[in-house]
């Protein structure tokens, strides 16, 4: 019987490395059709959504059971908590993905990006992919120190984010206020997306030892 409680467990985190493959795939193509103003792809990221939407609930699901049929305690309390905290990061990442894709489609048949910030764009994207696949590792193996490199990673992308702001507000700026607007509203979406990745490691962190990533730090 416990043997297949613990199976459970392992499924839980199987679902929520799954979560991190299906929320890549989702920053992968709504960066692309961002920038390539593609409408084919920012359909199939805002439709896709429907897929992590239904893990998430899955997990919700399976939670809830385990903790009124088992009574979890100790170490397996935490592991359900975790989980339900990191399903619920994961499924915020998948609806942020969603937003820049939708983002894409409100200005399809133009694109949403200027020419001086396609780089900065998809360096963003790139860093919040890198930083997803990461929160998959760390998820999966529960590397501490893994964990707590996500925030490290977070820096790269704030001073993209910082850097898109001294564009917008440079006096050279002449593409005026809606695709302003698109990119302010996109750099928030790539730096929320970072910050829930950084929070899935902490969760993990804790996971495993029991201790926030703050009190690691201080007491090291």
């Amino acid at each position: 019987m416990r043997d297949a409680y613990h199976e459970e467990l392992d499924a839980l985190s199987d679902k929520l490395v799954e979560m991190t493959r299906l929320v890549r795939s989702a920053m992968a193509r709504s960066v692309t059709a961002l920038l390539d103003a593609d409408l084919r792809l920012s359909e199939e990221v805002i439709s896709a959504d429907e897929q992590i939407n239904k893990i998430d609930t899955e997990i919700e699901e399976t939670v809830f059971d385990l903790m009124a049929r088992q009574q979890p305690v100790a170490g397996d309390l935490r592991t359900v908590i975790t989980t339900l905290r990191m399903s619920a990061d994961l499924e915020r990442m998948g609806d942020l993905a969603v937003h820049i894709a939708k983002t894409a489609r409100r200005r399809h048949p133009e694109t949403a990006v200027p020419p001086e910030l396609q780089s900065t764009v998809l360096e963003m994207g790139q860093i919040a992919e890198r930083m997803v696949a990461k929160a998959g590792s760390v998820i999966a193996s529960r590397d501490v120190e893994m964990g707590l490199e996500l925030d490290a990673d977070d820096d790269a992308m704030d001073r993209l984010h910082r850097k898109l702001f001294d564009i917008l507000l440079s006096p050279k700026w002449k593409h005026g206020v809606e695709p302003a607007i698109d990119i302010t509203l996109a750099g928030r979406y790539f730096e929320r997306f970072a910050d829930h990745a950084v929070t899935v490691g902490e969760h993990v962190v804790y996971l495993v030892t029991g201790q926030r990533p703050q009190e690691i730090i201080e007491n090291s």
